[in-house]
């Protein structure tokens, strides 16, 4: 029997699948958020001594430990007895549920993130995969999701929207609009240089206005890359959702949590929430409102 027909004709079974690869993804996409920001910091430190042309191990860089630190290598091991993981101890969520968040060898307590990581990124994968069906545009929409969730826990630790992660999704929205997979590729080549001129204006414009940076050039870069995936028209929509949502819990935060007003909040995670929900119901959103105004 044709698989594709299976998955075709029995939707729970594509989602229920899908949901076991969001699990798998969601384990990579923890060392991904780990490391990636250490690997870039790493590169920024070797390309600033070679510009004073400094002797790297004479200021505590090895030429050999930015080659053995990666997506792949060293394996991963407990940060406080650098005992190596098996593979027993990585299953995603079970793991953590079976040591009862706890190291096996040192007892030091893990971060529930890490499962939690992995069970949101099964749960949004298997309803996208639910709300598309089989099919290519399926599979491009798990992996724009899977990079937005990347690039908002990096945005939420560091601040930071890696150009590694922004720029091979841009490309790609273009490329799959090229075959009209979201929208049309004129849609998605305006969607782009709007998404980032956009943004681009607001920052300069407050800056103007109070001396302060409000945003980084990779809010530009995210809006430019949703802007690519779905065309110029949810552009509007998108900036209005992640505005609201990022309004929102700022407040609540200073309110509820007493968080200082003046330590600045990540865009990015909202950018990438409103991008999906955009992805999911962008449309019918519209329409919905443009009914509802006239």
């Amino acid at each position: 029997m044709d698989l594709a027909l299976v998955f075709t004709d029995f939707p729970l079974i594509f989602t229920g699948l899908m949901a076991l690869l969001g699990l798998l993804v969601g384990s990579f996409l923890n060392v991904l958020i780990l490391r990636l920001p250490v690997m870039m910091e790493a590169e920024w430190k070797s390309q600033c001594l070679e510009l004073l042309d400094c002797d790297c191990s004479k200021d505590g860089v090895e030429e050999g430990e930015k080659e053995s630190f990666n997506l792949v290598f060293p394996n991963s091991h407990c940060p406080k007895c650098k005992a190596e993981l098996k593979a027993w101890d990585n299953i995603p969520v079970l793991s953590f549920l079976f040591l009862r968040g706890k190291c096996r060898y040192c007892s030091t307590k893990i971060s529930p993130r890490y499962p939690l990581i992995e069970a949101v990124t099964a749960i949004l994968s298997a309803y996208t995969a639910f709300h598309f069906g089989f099919g290519w545009q399926c599979a491009a929409a798990l992996v724009l999701l899977w990079v937005l969730i990347s690039l908002s826990v990096i945005d939420f630790d560091h601040q930071l929207l890696p150009d590694d992660l922004t720029f091979p999704l841009l490309w790609l929205g273009l490329l799959l609009n090229l075959f009209g997979v979201f929208t049309d590729l004129n849609s998605a080549v305006i969607g782009a240089i709007v998404g980032y001129l956009s943004l681009w204006s607001v920052y300069w414009l407050f800056k103007l206005v109070t001396g302060k940076e409000g945003m980084g050039y990779g809010d530009f870069k995210l809006l430019a890359v949703l802007g690519a995936w779905f065309g110029w028209k949810l552009v509007p929509l998108i900036i209005i959702l992640s505005s609201f949502v990022g309004a929102f819990v700022g407040i609540a935060l200073i309110l509820i949590l007493g968080r200082d007003k003046n330590i600045p909040i990540p865009f990015g995670p909202y950018l990438a929430a409103a991008g999906w929900i955009a992805m999911l119901w962008g449309e019918p959103i519209i329409s919905y409102y443009l009914r509802f105004a006239m």
